[in-house]
Parts: C-alpha cells; structure tokens; sequence
C-alpha cells in the first residue's frame, strides 16, 4: 500500500492486480491528456493575446479579447506605465512571446526597441540611416513609420530608406539584412518608406517599388528573393499589405501612389488592377477585403470606393460597385465590423461610419485620427491627443469615455493605438504609454 501510495495511486482490498494496473493506466492516460489539453489552451491564450504586426497578424485591427472595460473612468482607464526615449516616430506596437516592439529615430538613426510588458527595455538596435525632409514645413514628419513584425522567434522591420533587417527577438542580435533600394533599383519614396511587411510560412512579402521589382517575394530565413512583380502602375504607395483567398488564387492586395492592384501571392502574377489616386499622389490606408469585394479609401478629397472581384475561369475582373468622396481617409486606418466601415476623412473631416456594400453614411461625428476594435468597441484617437472609446454600432455615434493623452513632444498623434492582453497602447513620438483595461 505504501509503495502505491507513493506514486498517488491506490487499489482497494480485494482488487486483481491486473485491473490495479488498468486503473493506474487509465489515470495516467487521463493526466496527459489533461496537460496536453491544459498547454493547447495556453497556446490559444498567447495567440489570443498577441499583436505580432502591424494591425495584427490577419491586418484587420481588430483584437479578439474579451472582458474588457465598457467605461472608463473620468480620468480615464489606469495608466500602467510609460517609457520614454523613443526618439522620433510613427511607428506603433507589436506584441510577442511576452515582448513588446517599436521603432524610433535617434540622432538621424532608426533604431528598433524590446520591452518586457512591464516597460522595461530588453535591447536597442541600429537598423540603418533615417529618412528626412529638406521641407520646412514637413519636418514634423520625421520620424520611423514601419511596425517591426515578429514571425518564429525573429522580429523584422522596415526602416524608412529601405533597410530591410531580421533581430533575432530575445537579444536584438542581427540575423540578416537586405538595402532593398540597391536590391531591386528603387528610389527614395517622398516620405519614406512606410510599410510594415507582411509574412506568411517562409515567405515575407513588401514592396521597394523599384525598376528589378514593384512588390516582391522574400525568403523571410535569409532575403533570398522567391519572386518579383514589375507590372504595379505608378510611385510607391504607403499602404502595407494585405492577403486573403479569392478565386482560386491567395492574393496580395495593396496600393500604389495611383491604383489598387491585387498579384498572386505564389507566382507574384497580377491578377487585377484599378485606377485610384488622390491629388497628392500618396495612397496610405491598407485596403479590407470581405466576401469578393475590396475596399480602398485614401486623402486629399479623394475618397472611398468599393470594387468587385469578379471570377471568370482564372481571371480576376474588376468592378466598381460604388464611390463616395465620404471618409477620405488620410492614414489612420479603416476597420470593417459585421458589414459596417469605421474610419475618419481629412477633407470630409470627422468620424464616419459607412455601409460597407452601399456606401452610405449611416453618422458622422467631429474629429479626425486613427483607430482600433476591441470587444465591440472602438478605441479612436484623435490626432491631438484625446483618446475615445466608442460603441461600435451602426446606428449613431455614442461616445462612452474618453480622456486626454499626456501631453509633451512634437508633432500629431498619429501611430495607430494598439489593444493587446487587456492593455491600451498608445505612442506618441518619444514615449509608450500602457494603459490597464481589463474589465473588473
């Protein structure tokens, strides 16, 4: 009994040996299960609460959590923590494995950043020159603009001359390095480059818009170049991009400095393209694919349109269902939430919310800025600093909560904020600020 006992089984007086033995298998069959099950949950959890790119990793900006705070307090929501030397930036945040990354310009330098989630910085590491204006009046715009994106343990990121580089993410240590502007002939983008890349299995997807290639294929394990696509009109565009499954091909969606376009994720081939350019030549707002359509919004009085996929054997052929010169999004984002588009417009200033299928402006509210969801809320940050938590629901614009922003550094607020693990994050050039939301 004592020796059965030390294992934490017992057999009763009486028992055969050999159902003893078929007891304690079952026991200790039932015990793997249980932990194997118990580290699938963990496993879903840690996803759940990741942020690893930009917009998160299906690039809707939209969190999965849940229990999160319906109102805030007068003050707003619990300020957890802030750091500060971040430099210049508009780069926001991603999330991994208990880790928290940016990018920031120092001294004419882009660095890239790891915290713990407690603030607490890991490392600190050089990716290259920074871009800058000889504009007087554009030299707020300094600062990085890509989100590093993790993948498998390595952390890649983007700086705005065209410094592609992967750090392995527990030491910052350099794996690899790719000047994508000698690479594929490319010139200095107006503002830089803004992108933050996409990866999907081995493959890194980005697009230096160069003369060797528009939108190209990467191996994300050395830069190796899988494939190019030479045939997307026009400059760059400052859209990073976006991948989903439709007629039989997974595309890549993205925008020029004058056209939406899709190509074939596997081959590079283009599939479709559409005219789409605002006076300023500088398309910035990633596109939203949702069953066969695509939307496109973009600044400078242009507006927002839907477009069609129609499928005819292996060809893609574009439609125009409607155009709307409503919510002309400058580059704080748009999401799509149960058949509705929320965003802001810059000419056509305020906060919109529109029918995704029909265009029409179902309420307009003041303001202008960028966005995120969460538990069926918006987190809406003004440009100026004044964050607002919003229902969102299509049949008026109610504002919960809202609260200002510490004030202090230069420039607009425009790195987009960021829900992850019950946490508000928001950027604001030279510092993070962390904010508790979980619901009590």
């Amino acid at each position: 009994m004592a020796g059965l006992q030390k294992t934490g089984f017992y057999r009763n007086a009486g028992e055969d040996v050999t159902s003893a033995r078929c007891r304690k298998g079952f026991q200790f069959g039932f015990l793997v299960y249980l932990i194997l099950s118990l580290q699938g949950c963990a496993t879903m959890a840690q996803e759940e609460f990741e942020w690893r790119s930009f917009h998160g990793p299906d690039r809707t900006n939209k969190s999965t959590e849940k229990g999160l705070l319906k109102e805030w307090p007068e003050a707003g929501p619990e300020a957890a923590w802030t750091v500060s030397g971040l430099g210049e930036g508009y780069s926001s945040v991603s999330v991994a494995e208990g880790y928290l990354f940016t990018a920031g310009i120092i001294d004419k330098k882009t660095y890239v950043f790891a915290f713990d989630l407690d603030g607490k910085q890991i490392w600190k590491k050089p990716n290259g020159n920074s871009w800058e204006t000889d504009l007087s009046w554009a030299r707020t715009y300094t600062g990085s603009r890509s989100t590093p994106t993790y993948d498998n343990g390595v952390v890649y990121h983007l700086n705005d001359l065209g410094r592609l580089a992967a750090f392995d993410y527990k030491t910052g240590n350099e794996i690899w390095n790719m000047e994508l502007r000698e690479q594929f002939d490319a010139e200095i983008p107006e503002y830089g480059y803004c992108e933050s890349v996409f990866i999907e299995g081995d493959r890194l997807y980005c697009s230096p818009a160069g003369k060797k290639g528009y939108i190209v294929c990467l191996d994300k394990n050395d830069g190796t170049t899988i494939w190019t696509n030479r045939e997307v009109p026009g400059p760059v565009g400052f859209s990073s991009p976006v991948l989903f499954d439709h007629g039989g091909y997974r595309q890549i969606a993205g925008l020029s400095a004058n056209s939406v376009y899709g190509v074939d994720s596997e081959t590079g081939k283009m599939l479709w393209v559409v005219e789409f350019e605002n006076s300023r030549s500088n398309n910035i707002t990633d596109p939203i694919f949702q069953d066969g359509h695509v939307f496109a919004s973009t600044g400078y009085g242009k507006g927002s349109m839907l477009i069609k996929l129609n499928v005819s054997g292996t060809d893609i052929i574009p439609e125009t269902v409607w155009q709307t010169d409503l919510m002309d999004n400058q580059h704080g984002g748009v999401i799509f939430h149960e058949g509705y588009l929320y965003g802001s417009g810059q000419e056509e200033r305020g906060w919109f919310c529109l029918d995704f299928m029909t265009g029409r402006q179902m309420w307009k509210a003041s303001g202008k800025g960028s966005l995120t969801y969460a538990d069926g809320m918006l987190y809406c940050l003004e440009e100026r600093g004044i964050m607002t938590l919003v229902r969102a629901s299509p049949e008026k614009y109610e504002a919960v909560s809202t609260f200002e922003v510490p004030r202090g550094g230069k420039g607009f607020h425009w790195a987009h904020p960021v829900v992850c693990g019950g946490m508000l994050y928001i950027r604001h050039m030279d510092k993070l600020f962390a904010y508790d939301i979980h619901g009590k």
